[in-house]
């Protein structure tokens, strides 16, 4: 069985900026209103469904939190090099330098902050950080950095992780 949450209607999406050094549009900084949606895949359990809705988005929308409003940065990126003064993130790649406050700023551990490296980050992230009900045996995050343009991320369970 699917379970799935649709966050456009229920409220788990951030807005955000990024840049994608090196592309011929997406290099400048822009940003985006993000819309995450999941998917469970497994079996009913003893309470009749596959896992609690009210608990699941609420988890949900405690995670996307701390991307919102925020500057995303690639912790991995050749193309991009950070350096701490006082409480400010200085960035330099090609050619280009912005300065923002340390507070607005999320490092990603990513090499870009495409849609599709978030989508696996954040599908890997969850898995990490929520426990699942143990006949759960794929959790899936699919994230639009714009309607119609939705990247999904599918994460396969092991025994050991859903215990």
């Amino acid at each position: 069985m699917i379970l799935e949450i649709d966050g456009e209607h229920s409220g788990i999406r951030f807005s955000a900026c990024h840049f994608i050094p090196k592309h011929e549009k997406c290099s400048r900084l822009h940003g985006h209103s993000y819309i995450l949606r999941f998917r469970l895949e497994g079996e009913i359990g003893e309470l009749g469904m596959v896992m609690d809705f009210v608990e699941l988005k609420t988890k949900l929308k405690e995670f996307v939190e701390r991307f919102d409003h925020r500057i995303l940065l690639p912790t991995k990126s050749q193309h991009i090099q950070f350096s701490e003064k006082e409480n400010s993130i200085e960035v330099a790649s090609c050619g280009k330098r912005y300065v923002f406050p340390k507070e607005e700023v999320v490092f990603l551990d990513v090499s870009n902050t495409t849609v599709e490296e978030m989508a696996a980050l954040m599908v890997n992230k969850i898995v990490e950080v929520m426990r699942f009900p143990t006949d759960i045996r794929y959790v899936s995050v699919g994230l639009d950095e714009e309607r119609g343009q939705t990247v999904w991320c599918t994460k396969e369970l092991s025994i050991c992780q859903s215990l």
